[in-house]
């Protein structure tokens, strides 16, 4: 059974996440709305104080030398009409109060500023806003630096910044109670494809492997293209695995129905002259038999590795060693030399060591097998930027005139070999291995003179 570890509910996370971004929303939106208001107020009591000053300027002229002001009732009546805050003013000529309240000080400005100045400033114990303006007022001998000044409580603006406060969160309390309520909505919506796909699923047969097609939103298509996937790759290992019993009864049955025959024919003709013959072409079955059933079993093993590749940090120098000493003592027996060439900076690759040991053993075990007596196989690992690359260069026989692009299906082997025991298996499975670890099997004959030169060749840019 295929246990699960749930972690938590789509739905959940969703409904969760998104309740969130709906309190930050919501707490900008308190945030953006309070201070546009406040800002808003701010700006519209100053312009209120600046028509006010402005009024009053407006209403200076000058009497026997002296700067003389009728105050307009309208300048200070604007001023107490949006609020119940109270209000201050003086005006002060060359220095000298001309009316209105004497402690009330004058703003500093840049000498020759004529343009409202606004302060906020601490007066009898409470905050005001301040709004001072300049203005030159001809006596007919010259003119007096005139300043206005008005300063206004702030409580009204408090009043309303309170207010605004208030009606800003019940908004954006609203704001995020609905938003989660709609979440809700919205997860449950986003998770009903999920489940209507989980039940097409479930009410398929064991060996039901179609496809499955059916509308699906644009985020669901890689989950349903990667089932689809597996259910093919599923269905393909399964087609193997049938192929690779039969085969496997075929390749194994059939040698050892010889041996059995052979068996009896030297049992019955021990003393003829046929019975050495009879016995050779028994160990050579019991030899093909032998090599077959490894190798089936050596290229199911990878049939079925490849569907769940591990990816070890293999180094193709070190693992080459390895197989060479594992394989010196076979080589030993027919006297052959194999010089090992390594490059000095590692080849280091990516990969499942346990299929990169049979691939390249059964490449060595070839070229072993193929070579003369006294003869040499080169074993060298190359390393670049772009590449990295395993080669196997042996004196043997050759490829003769076989399709080379052939020699890697199962069971296919030379015309050249054909006094050899071999099940034609080994490049197949090192070709399979290739393939699995994006890699390229690559055979040619041996430039440097007679024999074979197999390659594993891993491009680094891809």
């Amino acid at each position: 059974m295929i246990r699960f570890l749930v972690t938590s509910s789509i739905r959940r996370r969703l409904v969760f996440q998104l309740s969130i971004m709906a309190a930050l929303l919501s707490i900008v939106f308190f945030v953006a709305v309070r201070s546009v208001a406040e800002q808003a107020a701010a700006d519209t009591q100053d312009n209120i104080l600046a028509a006010s000053a402005t009024s009053i300027a407006d209403a200076l002229y000058s009497e026997r030398g002296q700067v003389r002001v009728e105050l307009p009732y309208s300048a200070l009546s604007m001023l107490g009409t949006i609020s119940e805050d109270r209000v201050f003013y003086r005006i002060v000529a060359d220095g000298e109060t001309v009316t209105g309240y004497d402690d009330l000080a004058v703003p500093k400005a840049d000498q020759g500023q004529r343009a409202a100045l606004f302060v906020t400033e601490q007066y009898r114990g409470e905050e005001v806003r301040v709004v001072s303006i300049a203005r030159a007022v001809s006596n007919g001998v010259r003119a007096a630096d005139v300043r206005i000044v008005i300063a206004q409580t702030r409580r009204g603006l408090a009043q309303i910044s309170s207010q605004i406060t208030t009606n800003a969160m019940a908004v954006a309390i609203g704001f995020f109670l609905m938003a989660t309520a709609l979440s809700l909505l919205a997860a449950q919506s986003a998770v009903a494809p999920v489940k209507k796909l989980a039940e097409s699923v479930t009410r398929r047969g064991p060996k039901d492997l179609r496809p499955v097609i059916s509308k699906t939103p644009g985020e669901l298509v890689p989950l349903v293209d990667a089932l689809n996937n597996f259910m093919m790759r599923l269905r393909a290992s399964l087609t193997r695995s049938e192929e690779f019993i039969a085969e496997a009864a075929h390749r194994v049955r059939t040698p050892l129905a010889t041996v059995r025959t052979q068996a009896e024919v030297v049992h019955r003709q021990m003393e003829k002259p046929e019975n050495r013959k009879a016995l050779r072409e028994m160990i050579r079955a019991v030899d093909e038999s032998s090599r077959s059933a490894g190798q089936l079993l050596d290229h199911a093993m990878v049939t079925f590795r490849t569907d769940q590749l591990e990816q070890d940090e293999i180094n193709l120098a070190t693992l080459a060693d390895e197989t060479c000493d594992r394989l010196q003592p076979t080589a030993e027996l027919k006297d052959i030399e194999i010089v090992r060439t390594f490059s000095k900076e590692p080849a280091t690759i990516f990969g499942d060591r346990i299929l990169m040991q049979n691939a390249v053993r059964n490449i060595l075990d070839n070229a072993i097998k193929y070579s003369p007596a006294e003869s040499v196989i080169t074993v060298r690992v190359e390393n670049s930027s772009d590449q990295a690359v395993l080669s196997v260069i042996d004196q043997g026989r050759g490829f003769g005139d076989a399709d080379l692009g052939k020699l890697t299906s199962r069971f296919s082997r030379g015309s050249n070999v054909d006094d050899i025991v071999g099940s034609g298996l080994g490049l197949t499975i090192a070709d399979e291995v290739m393939q699995a670890h994006g890699g390229q099997l690559h055979i040619e004959p041996n430039k440097e003179g007679v024999g074979a030169c197999v390659m594993l060749i891993f491009d680094r840019s891809l």
